[in-house]
C-alpha cells in the first residue's frame, strides 16, 4: 500500500498499540472541521487503501477538498469492513457464491479461490410466519414451522457456514437482523491483527437488507445494497460510488410529552423525501441530539430508505458510549472506540464544529405530534388529530374507483375502515425499549379499565431481539400485552415484510364476501401496496402505543383524541388520554426493567441455536451438492455457459415492452415477498412439483430457486401494467397479438421468438427494499433495458450489476408526454463510449406512423459501472477477474 500523506501511525490504548491512518495527516492542507463525519470516515477508508490504482492520491485530495455544491462527479472506491446479510437476500448470495465455485471448477481453477475476503455475517430473521397468534404457544408454534418449511434452506445455510470463511450465521429465533447488529455484532471500530501488529479502523459495512443503515444511529457507516453488490464487496471488490453529497438535519429542543421516536421519524421521514435526498447521505447534527436517546436514532437512521437517503448519520458521543455500555460490550471495546474515535476527530461533544453541508434543514422537536402514515407509503404522514377525516378521503377514493360502485354498509365487522391486522412488529420500533414499555403500560392501563381487542383483529407481537422480551417481562408488562392478544409470535421480521399469515378463515371469507377495503396498522417501515396482506388493502404504519389502541377500537375511522376506545365495566367510556403513558410512567420502566446482563446473557452463545438448527443433517464439501429435486435451492443460471473473456456488448434492436409502469414502483411490486396464489405462475409451478399449496412459504423463502422467482417476477396483486388495463396483477398484453397473459407466459413466448425486452416507466421507479431479485427476474425473463424517469439508487445498481441497462428521460420527458403506449418495436443504440452520456432511442409504432426519436440519458454512472455492465454484470466481471488473477 502507498501513504502518500504519512498517515501511518501508532497510538496506544490502555497499554495495546494499534497501528491506525490519522486524518489529520490532512490538517495542514484541508480544514477537517468543516468535513461532515461521514465523509471523514470515508477519508479514513482511502487513506488506508490507497494503491496507486483503484485508490490513488487525487482520490483522496478530491474528497478532503470537497466542495459541498458541487453535483456529484468524482468517483471513489469504498471497501466496506464487513457485509451483514439477512436469510431472504442471503440464500440466493450463499447460492450465487456456490455457483461462482462450480463456475470456477468447470474453467480448471481451484474453487476454494471463492472466498469472503472480509467478516460476513447472516442472520436468519425473515422466515418465520405468523400463523398462530393470540396464544401462550404461538411462538413455538410458529418456530416449528419454520423450522419445517425451511429445512432445504436452513441446511444450505449450514453447509455455507462450513464451506467458506469468514461467515457466521446467527440462527433462527434470535431476532431482527438489524436489532441484533445494534445490540451485538457492531463492532464501531475494528481492531484486526495484520503483519503481526493490531490495526485499527472505523466499523464500516454493507448489508443486503435495505434497512441496513439502522447501524448509523450507533455511529457505524453502512447502507443497504443488493445482493450481487454484497458478494462482490465479499470477494474484495470495491464499491464504485460518487463522492455524495451530505445533507445536514439540525435537530432542536426536545420530544413533548406525549410524543414518541416513531412519530419523530414519521416526520423526519416527510420531511426528507420532500426536501428531495435520494442519493445523498443525511446527518444529523445540533444540540437536539443531546436529549435523543441512542434507540430515538436508531429508529430515524433505519428510515433512511423511506425517506430516500443511501443513510442518515449520527455521530458516535457520550450517548453511543453509553449504549454500548448498556448492551454488555466488554470494557476495553467501549474503551477503545471512544479513544480511537476522539483521536481521529469522530467523537462529537458540545465543543464540536459544525460541517459544512450541501443543504441544510432544521427540526425543533418540540414540534412534533403524533403521526401515523399511509395508506400505501411510509412518507405519507398523517397527524393522529386529522387521522379520521383523512382516512375517510382515502377510502372513498378507493371505493369511487369500483366499477360496481360498492357502497357496502356493514352493521357489524369487519366492515370497511375495520382493522384486521394489528403487529407490534419490525426493527423501526422493536429496537425502541421506551415505545415498546410504553406499549405495554397503555396494555396494562386499558385492561385495568376493561378494554379488550375485538375478535377480528389478528394481534402480534414479533420482538426484534430477545432482549425485548426480557424487559417486558421484568416490568411485569408482558402479561398485560397477552391479555390483549399481544402474544410473542417470533423474533424476527414478520407482518413488515408480508409474513403476516392468514387471517381467520371466518375474517378472510367476510372481506371477500363483501368486498370489503379492510386495514392493517403494524409498528414497521413499510405498507406498500400488497406487502402486509393480499386482503388488507390500506396499511398504516404507527408506534407500539397506538397499534394497541387501534387494536382496542377495531377500526381506523375513529378520532381518538375524542372518540372513546370503549367503555369500561361501569359503562362508561374509555379516552385514549385517560391510559397514555406519561413520560415518567415510561421511564421508571426503563430504569427497572433495563439492564446490561440480560443482552451479555442473551448474546453469549449466539450463534449456537435450537436442537433443530444444531441437528440438521449438513453436506460437507467445498461444491455444493444441488439436488434437481429441490423447489428451494438450486443452482442459479447465470454462470453456466459463462466465458473467461466478455462477448461484446449487443445494441438492443426490435425490443418490445414487457410492462408499462407508472410512478413509485417499488421492488415489492417487481418482485414480491410476500404469499404464492395457487393461480399463479409461480403456484403452478409449484404444483406441478408436488409441492402442496399449504406448503407454498412465501416468495422470499423461495428466493434461492430461479424457477420460482422468475415466476413472481412483476407478481404483485397490485401491480398496475398500462398493457394491461383495468386489470390489477402480473398481467399484459402479449405483442403484437395483443393477447392478455401472465408477464411470465409473455416472456417465455418472447424468449422463443428471441425478442428483448424493455420496461417503461415513471419517477422513483425501484424503490423500498434492496432486493436483487428485483432486478434478477426480469434479466431472465429477458428484459435487456429499463426506461425510466428516475431511480431509487439500490435498485439502479442492481440492474447494472445484473447487466440490465438502466436508461432514463430526459427531465422534461416521459413516455405519455412523448406519446408512447407501450405498443411500440424498441431500437437502442449502442453504449460502449465511454463517454456518450445518452443515447438515441427509436420506437416505431406498430401502425406505421412515423417512429418516435429521444434521446436517454445512461445511467452507467461511473467508470466501474460500465465495467460491470460490458461484462455482463458485476459477478461474472468479479469471478474473471479472480480466475486472471490465479
Amino acid at each position: 500500500m502507498i501513504d502518500s500523506f504519512s498517515s501511518r501511525d501508532v497510538i496506544s490504548i490502555s497499554g495495546t498499540e494499534y497501528g491506525i491512518w490519522r486524518l489529520d495527516a490532512l490538517a495542514d492542507r484541508y480544514d477537517l472541521a468543516r468535513i461532515p463525519y461521514a465523509h471523514k470516515i470515508l477519508l479514513e477508508n482511502l487513506l488506508r487503501h490507497e494503491d496507486g490504482s483503484s485508490v490513488t492520491r487525487s482520490d483522496i485530495e478530491a474528497l478532503a477538498d470537497w466542495d459541498p455544491s458541487a453535483e456529484p462527479r468524482r468517483e471513489i472506491a469504498f471497501r466496506p469492513s464487513r457485509v451483514l446479510l439477512q436469510d431472504f437476500t442471503g440464500v440466493p448470495a450463499v447460492a450465487d457464491l456456490a455457483a461462482m465455485r462450480d463456475a470456477v471448477a468447470r474453467m480448471g481453477g481451484d474453487p476454494e479461490i471463492v472466498n469472503p475476503l472480509q467478516p460476513v455475517e447472516l442472520v436468519i430473521d425473515h422466515s418465520v410466519q405468523v400463523d398462530s397468534f393470540g396464544t401462550p404457544d404461538a411462538v413455538e408454534r410458529n418456530a416449528a414451522l419454520e423450522a419445517k418449511r425451511n429445512l432445504e434452506r436452513y441446511t444450505f445455510l449450514r453447509w455455507g457456514q462450513s464451506a467458506f470463511a469468514n461467515f457466521r450465521v446467527v440462527p433462527p429465533g434470535t431476532g431482527i437482523v438489524h436489532q441484533v447488529n445494534l445490540e451485538y455484532l457492531a463492532r464501531l471500530v475494528f481492531a484486526t491483527e495484520k503483519d503481526g501488529r493490531l490495526e485499527a479502523f472505523p466499523d464500516t459495512l454493507v448489508g443486503t437488507d435495505s434497512h441496513t443503515t439502522m447501524i448509523n444511529g450507533l455511529g457505524v457507516l453502512g447502507w443497504g445494497v443488493g445482493g450481487i453488490e454484497a458478494e462482490a464487496a465479499m470477494l474484495g471488490q470495491p464499491l464504485s460510488m460518487l463522492i455524495p453529497q451530505v445533507v445536514g438535519m439540525k435537530l432542536h429542543g426536545r420530544l413533548s410529552e406525549g410524543t414518541t421516536a416513531t412519530d419523530l421519524v414519521l416526520t423526519v421521514t416527510e420531511m426528507l423525501r420532500a426536501r428531495g435526498v435520494v442519493g445523498k447521505f443525511v446527518e444529523f447534527f445540533g444540540e437536539g441530539l443531546d436529549s435523543l436517546p441512542l434507540a430515538d436514532r436508531a429508529t430515524i437512521a433505519n428510515m433512511a430508505p423511506e425517506y430516500g437517503a443511501t443513510c442518515g448519520l449520527f455521530p458516535i458521543d457520550r450517548e453511543t458510549l453509553k449504549y454500548l455500555e448498556l448492551s454488555g460490550r466488554p470494557p476495553e471495546q467501549v474503551a477503545l472506540v471512544e479513544a480511537y474515535a476522539g483521536e481521529q476527530g469522530l467523537l462529537r461533544d458540545a465543543a464540536s464544529a459544525e460541517a459544512v453541508y450541501s443543504d441544510t434543514l432544521e427540526l425543533d422537536l418540540g414540534s412534533v405530534e403524533a403521526s401515523l402514515a399511509g395508506p400505501r407509503r411510509p412518507q405519507d404522514r398523517i397527524p393522529l388529530r386529522r387521522a379520521k377525516k383523512t382516512f375517510a378521503r382515502d377510502l372513498g377514493a378507493i371505493l369511487d374507483t369500483r366499477a360496481d360502485g360498492d357502497e357496502e354498509s356493514l352493521d357489524s365487522a369487519p366492515r370497511h375502515g375495520s382493522v384486521v391486522i394489528a403487529a407490534i412488529t419490525s426493527c423501526t420500533n422493536t429496537s425502541n425499549p421506551a415505545v415498546m414499555l410504553g406499549a405495554g403500560i397503555l396494555a396494562k392501563k386499558a385492561g385495568e379499565r376493561g378494554l379488550g381487542v375485538p375478535r377480528w383483529v389478528k394481534t402480534s407481537l414479533a420482538p426484534g431481539s430477545r432482549v425485548v422480551t426480557d424487559y417486558l417481562e421484568r416490568a411485569g408488562l408482558l402479561p398485560h400485552l397477552e391479555a390483549l392478544g399481544f402474544h410473542v409470535v417470533g423474533y424476527g421480521c414478520t407482518t413488515c415484510i408480508g409474513n403476516s399469515g392468514p387471517l381467520p378463515e371466518d375474517v378472510e371469507k367476510r372481506i371477500a364476501a363483501h368486498d370489503l377495503v379492510v386495514c392493517s396498522v403494524l409498528s414497521g417501515n413499510r405498507n406498500f401496496e400488497g406487502r402486509v396482506h393480499g386482503a388488507v388493502r390500506m396499511n398504516y404504519l404507527a408506534s407500539p402505543p397506538l397499534v394497541v389502541a387501534f387494536a382496542i377500537a377495531g377500526r381506523m375511522d375513529i378520532d381518538l383524541y375524542r372518540e372513546p376506545l370503549g367503555t369500561d365495566g361501569a359503562g362508561n367510556p374509555v379516552l385514549l388520554e385517560e391510559i397514555w403513558p406519561s413520560g415518567d410512567e415510561i421511564q421508571e420502566a426503563l430504569n427497572a426493567a433495563l439492564g446490561s446482563d440480560m443482552y451479555r446473557d442473551r448474546y453469549a452463545d449466539v450463534f449456537s441455536g435450537d436442537d433443530r438448527w444444531s441437528e440438521l443433517n449438513v453436506p460437507g464439501g467445498e461444491l455444493f451438492a444441488w439436488d434437481s429435486r429441490s423447489t428451494y435451492v438450486k443452482e442459479p443460471p447465470f454462470f453456466l455457459d459463462m466465458r473467461p473473456e466478455p462477448a461484446p456488448v449487443e445494441r438492443i434492436h426490435g425490443a418490445r415492452v414487457l410492462a408499462y409502469l407508472g410512478d413509485s414502483i417499488t421492488t415489492d411490486h417487481i418482485s414480491p415477498a410476500g404469499a404464492i396464489t395457487a393461480d399463479s405462475p409461480a403456484g403452478r409451478y409449484l404444483i406441478e412439483q408436488g409441492v402442496g399449496v399449504d406448503q407454498f412459504n412465501s416468495y422470499g423463502s423461495r428466493r434461492g430457486n430461479h424457477e420460482v422467482m422468475m415466476r413472481g417476477t412483476f407478481a404483485n396483486i397490485r401491480l398496475r401494467n398500462r398493457l394491461a388495463p383495468g386489470i390489477e396483477g402480473g398481467w399484459t398484453a402479449h405483442l403484437p397479438t395483443g393477447e392478455i397473459v401472465s408477464i411470465y407466459d409473455a416472456a417465455m413466448r418472447y424468449a422463443a421468438q428471441n425478442t428483448p425486452l424493455v420496461v417503461l416507466a415513471g419517477k422513483e421507479y425501484g424503490s423500498g427494499s434492496s432486493r436483487d431479485w428485483a432486478a434478477k427476474g426480469p434479466r431472465l425473463l429477458g428484459v435487456r433495458a429499463v426506461i425510466a424517469r428516475s431511480f431509487e439508487r439500490i435498485h439502479r445498481s442492481n440492474l447494472i450489476g445484473m447487466g440490465v441497462l438502466p436508461l432514463q428521460f430526459d427531465e422534461a420527458q416521459s413516455a405519455e408526454s412523448l406519446g408512447l403506449t407501450g405498443s411500440e418495436v424498441y431500437d437502442i443504440g449502442a453504449v460502449d463510449d465511454p463517454e456518450a452520456r445518452t443515447v438515441t432511442v427509436k420506437a416505431t409504432p406498430a401502425d406505421g406512423p412515423k417512429a418516435v426519436r429521444f434521446s436517454a440519458i445512461v445511467r452507467l454512472d461511473t467508470p466501474q459501472e460500465r465495467l460491470y455492465y460490458s461484462h455482463g454484470g458485476i459477478l461474472q466481471y468479479v469471478l474473471r477477474q479472480m480466475v486472471e488473477r490465479v
